[in-house]
């Protein structure tokens, strides 16, 4: 409630009382502590030194070796779920997050909209006398509002945060990312010619943040959410980063995972009794199917080291000195950030959490991949073209994944990975560093812990209540915990007795120190969930879920799985969802306009983000240019969407239109025989689907024309998904950022040197059935 006004008014301002009360802004308690929340991507339990990895980092450790190292701490196995959960302290599902905002369901557990019954950390701090900023990577949006028609309600400065500065999607190039600055899109400030690198530019910037407050206001605290895109997706890392790992890495994945679990038992991370699992723990294409019959998925499996031959054995260990350079680089960066904090008289009462969304990724599948977009198309990467391009793993021209190997050795001593509600998905890295609210020094926490209770820890540490209403809306219970209590006290119970998860078909409950899990296969497209194969595990001695209890102890198991139930029921985790990758992305969801098949495009505006745009998938098209060409000639991008890992462009060079379909990275390219003459002109590229195969690749021809005349012709296929999660959108005129082909003639970002004055698109299978119309009314107005 707003506090009452208590002055006094008369007739005259001079006999009347005011009172400011009401009017000024709130004020944080008294010694209230900054808060810096640090949320790496796809991290992994056993990368970091701290953790008992192999990978340099020197900032991180100082962390640890300066506050609480928590070794049973879980995520939600996924990005937007678990970052859902560590900012209002619910269940993912409760609010909407049950997979990530590219993949709802419309549904109440999977629609991709918090409620604002559940207010975030920084929508209940904002109102307490904090700060709010934002860097980095939010996804917690979903693609129908993330666009420029969009009313702005769940991108961050809808969620209480003051200031933005990062990317919206789940992931982003490092050197050409998708940048938004508050609540709009802005181009990146260098290029990476000139040493441009998305982590630093973050680091930058919340330094900068910082500062803007201190110098006007030095006592308020801050609440700063600093989420790099490191280290998902794509691996990119100046390569004097990358080579500091050369050959460290050339035992191959199963001894690395050999060598950090003895480190791991000797710093006391796991008990001395922990094994190792088989790296393919759940199942090959061979051993596997579905009741109807479906082959477990061969992107889910791990080639054996000793299977592979010695080019495999050096490209797949140069992907992991890739992903090894860029987690120190953003080690790097972090401690940019912890210097300033500590040379400005911040890091004492500044209270940090650092932790992983989820486990390391088997996105690259078993070989890995230069181009991750492979993977959410539902195709193989190549070894051959992966090999091509070793010497260039890490920078621009790759859009790197390391193979799946990694991903278990990088979750080690656990089975499987990102996705899977086995402890490699879900069991992560958390660190907290609070000199002046912390006494104890370098030591390990083994309560149990979720990524839920970090918000409940926060606002206990500040000593805030959680808020009843928050911007009119009543707020739903908090789910979450606090770890306050384990501060001090390493060897107190944990005080959390039940967690359950869930997360693309793979389920799982904990309940005190026991926890049964399925062995369904993320994302395979089985169902049957009725049918699944539930394991047990005593966790709280088994931590690595390698001695399956479940024949020894069925009634155990029984309760466990009638818990799952009981918890789902509770938190709306139903219906689940195990569809394969493209089918999940490319269902249909909420549009920011009515359903039409004539899409017209400008110059000079901002791009248009792929989910919002026209879409071309699996169907015939046609984009028709209205240009201007001036005598002598012109050249330039008419339009494009995507990049060098997968999009198209329809472009003019040697005064001849060009256009070019980047399928996962291959370019098709069809060419004018003919030049455009001056004036106005038309010109067209229309694609007629012939063939599908296979399902959702679209084959067939594509004709350019000038005006009405046919000038070139040939046949490409599509995409059966969308050309990034993370890019570019649709830009006319231009192709800022990555680009679709090396072929653009000029200089960046190769801009039209004519007139445009619109594209349009249709997609109605009828070629011209709208563009006609459009010239006709063109006609008439002129």
């Amino acid at each position: 409630m707003p506090e009452e006004w208590r002055g006094v008014i008369n007739v005259d301002i001079r006999d009347s009382v005011p009172d400011w009360a009401p009017y000024e802004e709130p004020e944080a308690p008294e010694g209230a502590p900054n808060v810096l929340t640090i949320v790496l991507d796809d991290a992994g339990f056993s990368a970091m030194s701290c953790y008992g990895g192999l990978i340099e980092t020197p900032n991180i450790d100082r962390l640890a070796a300066n506050g609480l190292l928590y070794t049973q701490w879980h995520t939600a196995a996924l990005c937007s779920p678990t970052r859902a959960c560590l900012l209002t302290g619910r269940n993912p599902t409760t609010v909407g997050m049950a997979c990530v905002v590219d993949a709802t369901t419309g549904f109440p557990n999977s629609n991709g909209h918090i409620p604002f019954e559940c207010a975030t950390l920084a929508e209940v701090l904002v109102e307490q006398g904090y700060n709010t900023y934002m860097l980095g990577k939010w996804h917690l949006c979903p693609q129908e509002e993330m666009h420029l028609a969009g009313n702005k309600r769940n991108w961050p400065l809808g969620r209480g945060f003051e200031r933005y500065y990062g990317f919206m999607g789940g992931e982003t190039s490092q050197y050409y990312p998708a940048l938004v600055y508050d609540n709009h899109p802005v181009e990146q400030p260098a290029m990476p010619e000139d040493g441009y690198h998305l982590t630093e530019d973050l680091t930058d910037r919340a330094i900068e943040f910082i500062r803007d407050a201190r110098q006007i206001n030095p006592t308020k605290p801050f609440f700063m959410h600093y989420c790099p895109g490191a280290t998902h997706a794509p691996l990119q890392v100046p390569k004097e980063w990358v080579d500091r790992y050369r050959g460290r890495f050339d035992m191959g994945y199963e001894r690395y995972r050999e060598m950090v679990l003895a480190r791991q038992k000797q710093m006391g991370i796991v008990p001395e009794d922990t094994e190792l699992p088989p790296v393919n723990p759940i199942g090959t294409p061979e051993t596997r199917t579905s009741p109807d019959g479906v082959r477990y998925p061969e992107m889910d499996t791990v080639r054996p080291w000793d299977s592979l031959n010695e080019d495999e054995k050096r490209l797949f260990a140069r992907m992991a000195e890739v992903y090894a350079g860029f987690l120190s680089h953003t080690d790097a960066q972090i401690g940019r950030l912890i210097d300033f904090l500590e040379e400005s008289g911040e890091l004492e009462n500044t209270l940090i959490v650092l932790v992983s969304d989820n486990g390391a990724s088997a996105e690259g599948g078993p070989n890995g991949t230069v181009n991750e977009n492979t993977f959410f198309n539902g195709i193989s990467a190549s070894l051959e073209e992966s090999l091509q391009m070793l010497d260039e793993l890490g920078n621009e021209k790759t859009y790197s994944h390391y193979c799946s190997g990694w991903a278990m050795a990088f979750n080690t001593p656990f089975k499987m990975w990102k996705r899977y509600c086995y402890a490699g998905g879900i069991a992560d890295p958390c660190i907290v560093h609070w000199p002046r609210g912390i006494q104890a020094k370098g030591e390990r926490r083994h309560q149990y812990h979720h990524a839920s209770d970090i918000l409940p820890t926060i606002l206990e540490c500040i000593g805030i209540p959680a808020p009843d209403t928050v911007k009119g809306y009543t707020q739903w219970p908090i789910e979450g915990i606090s770890m306050r209590y384990s501060f001090e006290k390493g060897d107190v119970p944990t005080e959390r007795h039940t967690q359950f998860y869930s997360m693309l078909g793979s389920r799982g409950i904990w309940h005190d120190g026991w926890k049964a899990v399925t062995t369904h296969p993320a994302m395979a497209g089985w169902g049957h969930f009725a049918e699944d194969t539930w394991e047990l595990y005593h966790v709280e001695e088994d931590r690595s879920e390698t001695r399956n209890l479940a024949d020894q102890h069925p009634r155990k198991l029984h309760e466990m799985i009638a818990l799952w139930w009981h918890e789902a029921g509770k938190y709306r985790g139903l219906p689940l969802e195990d569809r394969t990758a493209p089918e999940v992305l490319t269902s249909p969801r909420p549009q920011p306009a009515p359903q039409r098949d004539f899409f017209v495009y400008y110059p000079e505006t901002a791009p248009v983000p792929e989910g919002v745009a026209v879409n071309i998938r699996n169907r015939s098209y046609t984009i028709t240019a209205d240009v201007e060409i001036p005598d002598g000639g012109a050249q330039g991008v008419l339009f494009a969407l995507g990049s060098r890992f997968g999009g198209h462009a329809l472009y003019v060079k040697d005064n001849r239109p060009r256009y070019v379909y980047n399928f996962v990275g291959t370019e098709q390219m069809v060419t004018s025989d003919t030049e455009i003459p001056s004036g106005r002109a038309t010109l067209t590229a229309l694609f007629t689907k012939e063939s599908e195969e296979p399902k959702g690749t679209a084959h067939g021809t594509l004709a350019i024309f000038i005006n009405d005349q046919k000038v070139g012709e040939g046949r490409i296929k599509t995409q059966p998904s969308f050309f990034s999660i993370g890019g570019s959108g649709f830009s006319i005129g231009e192709n800022p950022g990555d680009i679709v082909t090396d072929d653009y003639p000029g200089e960046r970002p190769w801009a039209f040197t004519g007139t445009i004055h619109k594209v349009m698109v249709d997609v109605t299978g009828e070629p011209y059935a709208y563009i006609e119309k459009e010239a006709a009314a063109m006609m008439a107005r002129e």
